[in-house]
């Protein structure tokens, strides 16, 4: 049965507390991930970024350009710091990319 309340509590904190009771948070991840992918690498390696999947802490990019994949593999480490900043966690901790 559901946890009431017996004071005033905000949306957020309802929906946090929903989120952890029901074990959604890998899959709240898995979402939020593809949206910081976008936003930390600009449209450009998005366009070219044809899926992103999370497993196991390590995020998996599948890229269309060989040349594109290539220059980011140089800077696997500066990813993985960037994303777990942008999620306020460390979710990630290996960068694939193919």
């Amino acid at each position: 049965m559901a946890k009431r309340f017996s004071e005033e509590v905000s949306i957020k904190e309802v929906l946090q507390s929903f989120v952890i009771q029901n074990k959604l948070e890998t899959g709240m991840d898995k979402v939020k991930i593809k949206e910081a992918w976008v936003q930390i690498m600009g449209n450009g390696v998005a366009n070219y970024t044809e899926a992103i999947d999370l497993k196991n802490k390590t995020l998996y990019v599948r890229l269309t350009s060989a040349v594109l994949r290539e220059e980011l593999s140089y800077g696997k480490e500066k990813i993985v710091k960037m994303i777990n900043e942008e999620m306020g966690k460390e979710i990630i901790t290996k960068v694939v990319l193919s």
